[in-house]
């Protein structure tokens, strides 16, 4: 693979695409340094830079727990003070919710029976978690752990005390659903019937798109659904739902952004950039390859991209066939567009079939950004056969890295995963897990400190009125939301490429910051796209 090169002019022209396309298809030095972020726009269907081009020095993150505590807090009375201000809620007579710019529910839809505290007690709040425990994707069941641990931490400081003086822990019910759909399902009623919890926390694409039409309609929060699916940012059809990680069609739009940029080395064999991805065979996968797609079609290169992909189950147990299949095309550039057990199962395909020395660039998805799928105790050997691996990493931090120490949440963070039994060198979505379990902790207590108390339409008004700092982010990172109008917690991202001798992820170019910019999306399932 050829070496580090132009990423702030790859970083600049993905903006340019993002801004008309994200969400609808249209130094990762482990440290608190500061970073840049840059803005930018594009006319309808251009790929080209229209208007001016704004960089912003991001603030240094905060040196000490006891200070991202304070801003935390700070951010939490900023909010509640906007939400009181514009008196948003629920109306006085209970049937409607109100935010900003023009978030509207209509509670008199709920079904007969419906409670706005179901699955609260005067001690405790009952969140129903359905996530892989087992099988090849087990690994994203720590994620959901991470988040428990955090919950355990913030519960001991008292986050969790409500404006009527009730003071609660977090129960967080984990059901094995295997990473399959069909168990989620029953799962899912289990929780809602008979569990009666007072929200749901899912994780997947495919499980999403199964249930988020019966979650809706039961009215039961569901703010936090880790995916990258831009089907979640649809306030208006599905107020209850919101995903957290980084739209997988803006991975796709950077990737061909990268591809216009690079598009000559591409060519220069025989005038035709191969592009060879393998994708999971579910909607998880379906979204990132329509997505891509569709990114390619609107690229002034597009007549001299061949396109070419395998497909395979993501809880299939190896990956050579597909491997071995997309190697004998000789692509110029491969893109892999799945995840978990079969991140680093791919990286050392790729450097058993000659693909390693062929292939000039080779990306990893943004779900497999952690230390535990690309480093040498999970790929063998001395690592070598990850080094130069590219990814847009969403603007996670590399908890697992060893210069990751210094960082004074990830020193902290390492103690509470420790305190609770948990191993974060076993795996890096451990580490991850802090960002749901914070931006889960932001809402419940901002929801808990509005009138009435803690409850159901509190939670989504507080989450659709985020505006936060995590922790475990990038310098120049946002995680925010403002109702109607900007639907996704995060939209920004690094472009990152492994240094096996480091042994960590190193960030090039600018960040990527584009809050407010992803459309919203009415999804369509067939089309595996927004309408």
């Amino acid at each position: 693979m050829r070496g580090k090169r132009r990423f702030a002019a790859a970083t600049t022209v993905a903006l340019a695409m993002v801004a008309t396309m994200a969400a609808c298809g249209g130094d990762d030095s482990d440290s608190a340094s500061s970073s840049e972020s840059t803005a930018t726009t594009a006319s309808a269907g251009s790929s080209t830079t229209a208007g001016s081009t704004a960089t912003t020095a991001a603030k240094a993150q905060p040196a000490s727990m006891d200070d991202w505590e304070k801003l935390w807090a700070d951010q939490r009375a900023a909010q509640l003070k906007q939400i009181k201000d514009n008196k948003w809620g629920t109306s006085a007579d209970g049937k409607a919710v109100t935010g900003p710019e023009g978030f509207t529910m209509d509670l008199s839809k709920c079904p007969a029976g419906w409670s706005q505290t179901e699955g609260l007690t005067d001690t405790e709040i009952k969140i129903g978690a359905p996530t892989p425990l087992s099988g090849t994707a087990a690994d994203s069941g720590n994620w959901t752990r991470g988040a428990g641990a955090w919950f355990n931490y913030q519960a001991a400081r008292g986050l969790f005390k409500d404006s009527l003086g009730k003071t609660r822990n977090v129960n967080l019910i984990m059901k094995d659903d295997g990473y399959d759909a069909a168990r989620t399902i029953p799962i899912v009623d289990e929780l809602m019937d008979s569990e009666k919890v007072f929200a749901l926390w899912t994780l997947g694409t495919p499980s999403g798109l199964k249930i988020y039409d019966k979650i809706n309609q039961r009215c039961v929060p569901q703010p936090v659904l880790i995916s990258g699916s831009p089907a979640w940012g649809d306030p208006v059809n599905h107020p209850w739902t919101s995903g957290s990680l980084l739209s997988y069609s803006t991975d796709a739009v950077i990737w061909g952004a990268f591809i216009d940029n690079h598009i000559a080395e591409l060519t220069a064999g025989d005038g035709k950039a191969t592009i060879a991805t393998l994708i999971a065979n579910s909607d998880f996968g379906a979204t990132y390859d329509s997505s891509f797609r569709a990114v390619i079609a609107q690229s002034p290169n597009k007549d001299k991209i061949d396109y070419v992909t395998e497909k395979l189950e993501i809880t299939a147990p190896t990956v050579t066939d597909p491997m071995t299949t997309l190697a004998s095309k000789n692509p110029d550039m491969f893109i892999a567009m799945t995840g978990a057990t079969q991140c680093p199962q791919i990286i050392n395909e790729v450097a058993n079939n000659g693909m390693k020395q062929k292939t000039k660039f080779l990306f990893f998805p943004s779900v497999c950004k952690a230390s535990s799928y690309i480093s040498k105790d999970k790929v063998g050997g001395d690592g070598s056969q990850s080094n130069g691996w590219y990814i847009v990493g969403g603007g996670f931090k590399d908890f697992n890295s060893e210069a990751a120490g210094a960082d004074p949440f990830i020193a902290a963070g390492r103690k509470i995963l420790a305190d609770n039994g948990l191993d974060y060198k076993t795996s890096g979505s451990l580490g991850q897990g802090f960002y749901f379990g914070w931006l889960w902790g932001q809402i419940l207590a901002v929801a808990g400190q509005m009138d009435g108390g803690l409850t159901r339409s509190n939670v989504i008004v507080a989450q659709r009125t985020i505006d936060g700092t995590s922790p475990v982010h990038l310098p120049g990172i946002k995680i925010n939301m403002d109702g109607n109008a900007d639907a996704y917690n995060l939209e920004g991202s690094d472009l990152s490429v492994w240094d096996a001798a480091q042994q960590k992820w190193v960030v090039q170019g600018d960040i990527i910051e584009l809050s407010g910019k992803s459309k919203n999306c009415s999804w369509d399932v067939t089309a595996a796209a927004c309408r």
